[in-house]
């Protein structure tokens, strides 16, 4: 075969494969940045893991190192509680913040940011996203994305669908078209919306995780806020790092 026509298909091939990691990875353009002055530095935006699933529950498992994710909502001095106890500890942490509670409180996407976490979406109003049509979930995504960008430069770097562990083939869908390749799910359950007391939040926390468990916790709530400092002295005991989801994963 002649070699112009080796290297024509090379890179057809390439070109191909490149097309297929961005549909597997669900990358689509996203909407240019609104004009005028943007918010500086730009928090960063969603990445694509081509070869993992579009719905990601655990990260690498050769390796000490969890996540522990908030869903971002409720009282704000508890959300800083929360944060101040990571910081301390040398911990990173994942916060997938509801859209209206950052139209109350505005200041919390740059709080979560300049403290070193990662910041993503929870849909705008927290409902049952498994139960909408995929027009309505996209409606819903899109929305929080909204304030997410206005506020932070970004769309946040991953989406966590409301009210459920599992997103529907509907809602990942509309994940994929809302520019988060990926939709973020959970191996370990704290439990602590239950407020069942901060021992019994360690507890359901550290009788199941393990290296790579991505954990879900929630702000608004004052056992996590009490179980947080027990919670990362065990991590540290075992040997496992905190870390923040795309440092996970990466």
């Amino acid at each position: 075969m002649p070699t112009d026509r080796r290297g024509a298909l090379r890179a057809g091939a390439a070109t191909a494969l490149a097309g297929a990691l961005a549909t597997a990875c669900g990358t689509e353009p996203r909407p240019a940045p609104p004009k005028g002055p943007a918010p500086a530095p730009a928090a960063p935006s969603p990445r694509c893991y081509p070869g993992r699933p579009d719905e990601i529950a655990n990260g690498p498992r050769d390796r000490p190192a969890v996540a522990l994710t908030f869903h971002g909502q409720g009282d704000p001095a508890l959300a800083r509680a929360v944060l101040g106890h990571a910081e301390r500890a040398g911990a990173r942490v994942t916060v997938l913040a509801v859209g209206d509670w950052l139209d109350r409180y505005p200041e919390m996407a740059r709080r979560v940011l300049d403290g070193g976490h990662d910041l993503g979406n929870h849909t705008q109003r927290h409902v049952d996203v498994n139960a909408m049509t995929e027009a309505d979930a996209l409606a819903e995504i899109q929305a929080c994305a909204t304030r997410l960008r206005r506020l932070t430069g970004s769309i946040g770097t991953w989406f966590r669908p409301s009210r459920t562990q599992h997103a529907a083939e509907t809602v990942r869908r509309a994940a994929r078209r809302a520019g988060y390749p990926h939709v973020l799910s959970y191996d370990v359950d704290s439990l602590d919306y239950t407020s069942p007391g901060p021992a019994a939040v360690v507890s359901h926390v550290t009788g199941r995780i393990r290296n790579g468990s991505v954990v879900s916790l929630h702000f608004g709530y004052a056992d996590t806020v009490a179980a947080l400092p027990l919670l990362l002295a065990d991590l540290d005991r075992r040997g496992l790092r905190a870390v923040t989801t795309t440092e996970l994963l990466t």
